[in-house]
């Protein structure tokens, strides 16, 4: 059970990196499109791209401390 487990955490770090690494894309991109855009125009699809790529990172970094207190939890037993 406990490797399935970690085999689990693995994953969601993976899912951590790639939601992270396409934030930093998106906020690289975005920087140089909103130097030239009207800030009452509201948020750019790229500033929309980097809110919910911030938000996956947290959702799979949540899982994986989850999963990580399950294992320590089976761990005990």
């Amino acid at each position: 059970m406990n490797a399935f487990l970690a085999l689990i955490v693995i994953g969601l770090m993976l899912m951590v990196v790639v939601s992270l690494v396409r934030g930093i894309i998106a906020f690289m991109q975005s920087t140089k499109l909103d130097l030239e855009r009207d800030p009452a125009a509201g948020p750019s699809a790229m500033q929309l791209k980097q809110n919910s790529m911030m938000f996956a990172r947290i959702k799979y970094q949540a899982l994986a401390v989850v999963v990580v207190a399950l294992i320590l939890a089976f761990g005990r037993s």
